[in-house]
C-alpha cells in the first residue's frame, strides 16, 4: 500500500516509522520542509536504536528507511496513493483545508483518514465533497510502542472502510478496535473513570494525591496513579479532554469535571513539562511525593472485627481475618468489643460513621478497613472525625503487621467516605466502561482490549468487574449511590442486568438484531 502522511510532527513521524516498518511505502510530507527532514532523522535514529536492542535487523531497518519518500508538496498529485493519514494540528478548519486540497489532487479511490483525538470525524468529513471516503484512524504516542489504534467510522463513512483499516493496522503488528464517533472515542473516554473519581476524592479531602496514587498502585495494581498520570500527560491536556468529553456527553454526571483543575492550569501547574504539577519535578524539588510517615502505634493492641455491611462468611472479610491471624494479631471474638480493642469495620460502599450509628460501636476507636483486595501489599484505614488519634495510630500499626518473614504492610490513612478510596476508583472505572458498552459505542472485548493496551491497566475494566463479581459490583454502586445521593455513582444498566441474569460483564448478550 502507498500511504501519504500529511504532518511530520511527533505523531506523523511515529506513524511513518510504523507503516514503513510494516512494509508499506510512505510519502511523508509537511507544509514545512524542514519538519520532514527532522522527522526522517528521528525515524532513522529510532530504527537504529531498535537494531542495537536486537529488535530489528540492520537489513530490515535499512529497508524501512528506504520506503519513506520525502515529499515537498503535501498537495502534489498522487495517482498511486491508496491511503492518506492526516496528522496536522487539532483544528477543524485546518484539517478541512488539508482534506479539501487533497480531494482535488488524489483519486476518488484514495481513502482519507484523520488522526484526530478530540474532533468529530463526521464534522471533518462533512467538509468534503465526498464525506464517505473519510474515517478516523487514531494512534497513540509514541506510535511504535503504543500498540492500539482506534478505527472511527463517521456517520457517512463507507461500510467497507473500517475493515480495510483494521486489516492495515493488524498487518503492521498493532491491534485495532472499531469505536463510535463520540467525544473522546474509546480510550480517552474510558480513562475518565479513574481520573475524574480521583479528583472527586481530592475535592472531598478524603486523601491527598500521593496517598490516592499509592492506593491505586498497591491496592488496585495500576502501573501509575491518577495524579502521576496527569503530571506525565500534562494537566492542561487532561483538563481539556475531561471538559470536552463531559460537554460532548451533555453533562453526564459520571464524567463531571473537578473545580480544582482550572486554577491549576491557569497557574501553569501542568506537571513534568513545567516542573510542577500535583508533585514537584524541578532541580529544587524532591522529584515526587514526600515519603510516608513511619508507623508508630502499638501493634499489640487487640482488634475486634465488625462485619459492617458485608454478609456473614464473606470471602473478603474471611481473607482479611485470616491474614490478621497469620500476622499474630490478637483478634477478639464475641458479641461486642472489649474496652481496650480497636474496632475495624470492613465497609463496602458505605461509611464507618453509618456502622458506628447502626451497630452501636464506640466512635473514638472504630475505624474502617478496605477489604479490597485482602492480598494487597497496602491496607487502607479510614478515620472518622470522632476517632481518637492514639487509637488510630494503634490500628495502623496492627494493620501493618505481617506474617513472620514477610515485609510489613504499608498502611494509608484516609478520611471516612462511602466505600473508601480503592472501591470508589474501581466502581468508577467499571461504571464508565459499562456505560460505553450499554451505549454500543464499542464491543465489550474492544473496550477491554483498548484499555489494557492504551492505558496499561492490569486487566480490562469489564474483566476486572467480573473478577470482583457482577453482583458485588452492583451492590457497591447501589451503596455508593444510596449513601452519597450523587448521580455519578448510580448503577449502570449493563452491570445490573448481568447481575440479575447471571451473565459475565464481558458478555455482549443477545441483541434484538440477533433475533
Amino acid at each position: 500500500m502507498r500511504i501519504r502522511i500529511v504532518g511530520a510532527g511527533a505523531m506523523g513521524r511515529g506513524i511513518a516509522q510504523w507503516a514503513a516498518a510494516g512494509g508499506h511505502t510512505v510519502e511523508l510530507t509537511d507544509v514545512r520542509p524542514e519538519a520532514v527532514a527532522d522527522a526522517l532523522g528521528h525515524v532513522r535514529s529510532m530504527l537504529e536504536r531498535s537494531v542495537a536492542r536486537g529488535r530489528l535487523s540492520e537489513a530490515d531497518a535499512a529497508s524501512a528507511v528506504e520506503r519513506i519518500v520525502p515529499l515537498d508538496d503535501p498537495f502534489a498529485a498522487g495517482p498511486g496513493v491508496d491511503l492518506v493519514v492526516e496528522a496536522v494540528r487539532e483544528d477543524l478548519e485546518t484539517k478541512a483545508e488539508v482534506f479539501g486540497k487533497l480531494e482535488g489532487v488524489l483519486p476518488a479511490s484514495t481513502v482519507f483518514t484523520t488522526n484526530t483525538s478530540s474532533l468529530s470525524v463526521t464534522r471533518i468529513a462533512a467538509t468534503l465533497t465526498d464525506p464517505s471516503r473519510l474515517a478516523g484512524l487514531h494512534f497513540f504516542n509514541p506510535v511504535p510502542l503504543m500498540r492500539i489504534v482506534e478505527v472511527v467510522p463517521g456517520a457517512a463513512t463507507r461500510p467497507e472502510i473500517p475493515a480495510v483499516l483494521t486489516a492495515l493496522v493488524e498487518g503492521c503488528g498493532h491491534r485495532a478496535v472499531t469505536v463510535s464517533d463520540t467525544p473522546g472515542f474509546l480510550v480517552n473516554h474510558a480513562g475518565r473513570g479513574l481520573v475524574t473519581e480521583a479528583l472527586a476524592l481530592l475535592e472531598e479531602s478524603v486523601a491527598g494525591p500521593a496517598d490516592i496514587d499509592r492506593i491505586a498502585r498497591d491496592v488496585l495494581g495500576l502501573r501509575m496513579g491518577p495524579f502521576e498520570l496527569m503530571d506525565l500527560t500534562g494537566l492542561d491536556v487532561t483538563a481539556a479532554v475531561i471538559d470536552s468529553i463531559w460537554t460532548g456527553f451533555r453533562h453526564e454526571a459520571r464524567l463531571r469535571p473537578s473545580y480544582l483543575t482550572p486554577n491549576r492550569v491557569a497557574a501553569g501547574l501542568h506537571g513534568r513539562k513545567t516542573d510542577r504539577g500535583w508533585f514537584g519535578y524541578g532541580a529544587r524539588e524532591a522529584g515526587g511525593p514526600a515519603p510516608e510517615r513511619p508507623v508508630t502505634g502499638d501493634a499489640g493492641r487487640p482488634v475486634f472485627l465488625a462485619a459492617g455491611d458485608l454478609p456473614a462468611g464473606d470471602a473478603y472479610t474471611a481473607a482479611l481475618l485470616g491474614s490478621l491471624d497469620a500476622a499474630g494479631v490478637r483478634i477478639e471474638r464475641g458479641a461486642a468489643p472489649s474496652a481496650r480493642a480497636v474496632v475495624l469495620v470492613p465497609v463496602w460502599g458505605t461509611t464507618v460513621a453509618a456502622a458506628v450509628a447502626g451497630q452501636g460501636l464506640p466512635p473514638e476507636r472504630t475505624f474502617g478497613v478496605d477489604p479490597l483486595p485482602p492480598a494487597a501489599r497496602r491496607r487502607v484505614l479510614a478515620v472518622t472525625p470522632a476517632g481518637d488519634p492514639v487509637a488510630a495510630r494503634d490500628a495502623r500499626a496492627v494493620l501493618a503487621r505481617a506474617a513472620d518473614g514477610t515485609e510489613p504492610h504499608a498502611v494509608s490513612v484516609v478520611r471516612d467516605t462511602a466505600g473508601s478510596v480503592a472501591q470508589r476508583l474501581l466502581a468508577s472505572v467499571v461504571s464508565v466502561a459499562a456505560s460505553i458498552a450499554e451505549r454500543s459505542l464499542a464491543t465489550p472485548a474492544g473496550i477491554d482490549l483498548a484499555v489494557t493496551t492504551g492505558l496499561g491497566y492490569p486487566e480490562g475494566p469489564l474483566a476486572w468487574g467480573d473478577r470482583v463479581g457482577a453482583v458485588r459490583m452492583r451492590e457497591l454502586s447501589r451503596a455508593l449511590y444510596a449513601t452519597t445521593g450523587d448521580p455519578r455513582h448510580r448503577p449502570t444498566r449493563w452491570v445490573t442486568e448481568r447481575a440479575q441474569l447471571g451473565l459475565s460483564l464481558t458478555d455482549p448478550g443477545t441483541a434484538p438484531e440477533d433475533c
